[in-house]
């Protein structure tokens, strides 16, 4: 037995220094910037120590501000990524043959090309004289051009395009694992289509559902190439304001502790996604 642990350790150890050397060793150094006194705290009347960052960022209505509008861009994109793949995902399960594998390729080849690609099209698909803005001038909708670009709307659009796969995967994981002759017997005991879908469809795909939204919001919320290309000043981010710190600013110390806020949030809806998921119960299990 001490020998299979040692050849076990021996054959984790370069992976374990690999994520030590590259992983946890700078994360750790950002994170202790984070308790290192700013400066902007004197310029503010915040007396130094420890916790002089954050309280300089909660202080900030700007951060309050940019932060509540990371939190509801977040959580829209979330609800719409989520109302998008369903159809999507329920397809998936019913079609078989080639006609599956080229539907699958479409959901899968968007995370083939590269974000930065994908937001530069957005961009010229979005724009006052662009095709999407043609097209609504043309039919009727609208009889001027809409501001599509650099707002919350380009942003939403941008970021849901890019996270709808990570939506749709989980969904059509938990969908394809439902015993078809559960709905058989609901339906045989009496059941309306409407009852069925409530009581035995929709609680079976509860571990997809969060699972893709979890996915989903918590990727929202570090999102720096959409929002900054589709939103710019207008639609500020967490993650952009961040960025700013240091580009801008040169305020290091500032940016880490923005950057532990946001890791804390996440790692806060990651518990509340894990409590809400029952993984114990074998929900993911066929």
């Amino acid at each position: 037995m001490p020998r299979e642990r040692l050849d076990t350790t021996l054959l984790l150890l370069p992976a374990a220094l690999f994520l030590l050397i590259w992983f946890v060793i700078p994360l750790s150094r950002l994170m202790s910037l984070a308790f290192v006194s700013d400066p902007a705290a004197a310029d503010v009347g915040i007396g130094g120590g420890a916790f002089a960052n954050f309280a300089i960022l909660l202080n900030s209505s700007v951060y309050l501000r940019v932060l509540a509008n990371t939190l509801l861009v977040s959580a829209l994109v979330t609800v719409i990524t989520l109302v998008l793949a369903w159809p999507v995902a329920y397809m998936l399960t019913k079609l078989k043959g080639p006609l599956f594998v080229v539907t699958l390729y479409g959901v899968l080849f968007p995370l083939w090309i590269s974000v930065l690609v994908r937001t530069f099209s957005w961009m010229l698909l979005l724009e006052r004289g662009g095709p999407v803005n043609r097209l609504l001038l043309a039919s009727g909708l609208t009889d001027h051009p809409l501001a599509l670009l650099f707002n919350e709307t380009g942003v939403v659009i941008g970021m849901v395009h890019v996270l709808l796969p990570y939506a749709i995967l989980p969904l059509y994981s938990a969908m394809n694992r439902i015993d078809g002759r559960l709905l058989m017997a609901s339906d045989g005991l009496g059941a309306g289509v409407m009852d069925t879908f409530r009581r035995v469809y929709l609680p079976l795909c509860l571990p997809g559902l969060f699972g893709g939204g979890t996915f989903v919001l918590l990727l929202s919320l570090g999102f720096f190439i959409t929002p900054a290309l589709l939103g710019g000043a207008n639609a500020m981010t967490l993650s952009m304001l961040i960025s700013s710190f240091v580009t801008d600013r040169l305020a290091w110390s500032l940016a880490a502790a923005g950057s532990l806020l946001l890791l804390v949030i996440v790692l806060v809806l990651l518990g509340l996604t894990m409590k809400l998921l029952p993984l114990d119960k074998g929900m993911f299990a066929k």
